[in-house]
């Protein structure tokens, strides 16, 4: 695309926010790691989901072509030990939370990636990957494992700016008697009778974690990439060694251009984890808070810092969309008001200052801040023509952050639960509210209110009209 606006990223390889200049403009690609799938993703996954959503949503804005691969992982010790106990092969027990995973994203407004790829359905090519490395004299096999040669890459640490001594204590595990070097990363390991395994020329066994990355990124966008994202968690052990094993085949210093990394959620002070107990599953949470307020709560922070994910959180992120969605039903109104009937939502300029923001190295919370500064201009309207224009340029400008993508009736008067009030049980209420202030019988007007607050329905009394929307 010509006079592309400027996209600037934080690197983490760097360190520095760099202008993002893609290998060929016509065909970006993207890689982020996904899920291990052995249970319910908790929230701090989804922060990795939503954050590179925005990101892709941009990349399409400004470039013609963008491929985006997001991973499976669904083979793993973890995966293995859960399925082993529920007595079932794990593609059966991964395809439960596979669905589970998409489903929850999905509610949290993120796009289908254009590939989902998983680890067990390229053992082949992991296999030949592990075998060029053997070649090349970068691995080397030993009691039935492949091992990287750590010492054979003259560039790790590149990405995590560690030493060897750091590397070794960080990765937190027993040096095996079958290592040249204690560095040393596995690539391929046996697989007993009860654990799945494949066939390779090192025996029966599974793949390391890290090689299947390496091998799904040379699969489906090729032998090098624009970018690749994944929360600071991964980027060491496992960024790490995926550069080292990939630049090691290629010879190249810029396997991938620009490493982006998010910050995690936290929970009490400490990073969510299930190993801690400090989570909440994105499934809970939907039960009792809408998709969208936790998607503009994920994004209310800078992507690369810690956020604290708390109930104090949810509020703001609810009466914050609340005011958005406000803004919007005011130009709603005034589109039915203008004589020229403007349609909401069908301008595809956006705003100057969101764009700004989130070309700054995707600072959604400076987006958000100018979404509301059009939200306050919406309700400063001198007429209902402004006020419809500035509904477009808030809905389009909201759309890159993907949110305020449905009606306002949808977000307000979402359906009731089986116990609350159907739509028309409401507006009759309001109805019986209306007659008795007519006749000056506010003790009963009162008294209906209460009865809808008790259902959760808050009202908002207008020049000639009521307003109500159910309270999440």
């Amino acid at each position: 695309m010509t006079n592309t606006p400027a996209l600037v990223l934080h690197d983490s390889r760097t360190g520095r926010k760099l202008p993002f200049v893609p290998r060929d403009p016509a065909r970006v690609t993207i890689y982020v790691c996904g899920p291990t799938v052995y249970n319910f993703v908790h929230i701090g996954n989804g922060r990795p989901a939503v954050v590179f959503d925005v990101l892709v949503r941009l990349l399409r804005y400004l470039y013609p072509e963008v491929v985006y691969a997001r991973n499976i992982t669904d083979v793993d010790d973890k995966i293995n030990a859960r399925a082993f106990e529920a007595h079932e092969p794990i593609d059966v027990f991964t395809e439960r939370y596979v669905a589970a995973y998409n489903a929850d994203v999905t509610a949290l407004g993120v796009l289908a990636p254009d590939v989902e790829p998983r680890a067990t359905q390229h053992i082949g090519e992991i296999v030949a990957l592990i075998t060029q490395l053997i070649a090349q004299g970068y691995a080397y096999a030993a009691a039935g494992h492949v091992l990287f040669s750590v010492p054979s890459n003259n560039r790790y640490g590149a990405l995590s700016h560690r030493d060897i001594d750091d590397m070794i204590a960080g990765a937190r595990v027993e040096v095996a008697p079958y290592k040249r070097h204690p560095a040393d990363f596995v690539l391929w390991k046996p697989s007993t009778p009860e654990l799945p395994g494949w066939d390779s020329p090192w025996g029966r066994g599974r793949p390391g974690w890290h090689i299947e990355c390496s091998a799904m990124i040379e699969k489906h966008l090729g032998s090098s990439i624009d970018i690749h994202g994944g929360g600071s968690d991964l980027i060491f052990p496992h960024h790490e060694n995926e550069l080292a094993q990939s630049s090691c085949i290629h010879d190249d210093g810029e396997w991938v251009r620009y490493w982006l990394h998010n910050g995690m959620l936290t929970m009490g002070g400490e990073k969510m984890a299930k190993s801690v107990g400090n989570f909440v599953t994105i499934r809970d949470l939907l039960q009792r808070v809408d998709g969208e307020v936790l998607r503009y709560a994920l994004l209310s922070g800078n992507y690369r810092s810690p956020l604290e994910w708390s109930e104090r959180l949810l509020e703001q992120a609810r009466a914050s969309l609340d005011r958005l969605y406000g803004a919007l039903r005011t130009a709603t109104e005034a589109v039915a008001t203008a004589e020229h009937q403007t349609a909401i939502g069908h301008n595809d300029g956006i705003p100057p200052a969101v764009m700004a923001a989130l070309l700054d190295d995707l600072n959604t919370p400076e987006a958000l801040a100018a979404l509301h500064e059009l939200a306050r201009q919406i309700h400063r309207a001198q007429s209902p023509a402004e006020a419809a224009a500035g509904g477009a340029q808030l809905r389009a400008g909201a759309r890159l952050l993907g949110l305020l993508e449905r009606s306002v009736a949808d977000y307000f008067q979402t359906p009731a639960a089986a116990d609350g009030l159907t739509d028309d049980a409401i507006e009759g209420l309001i109805e019986a509210r209306r007659q008795a202030r007519a006749t000056k019988d506010f003790a009963a007007a009162d008294v209906i209110r209460g009865q809808l607050a008790g259902h959760g329905i808050e009202l908002e009394d207008a020049t000639g009209t009521t307003r109500w929307k159910r309270v999440r």
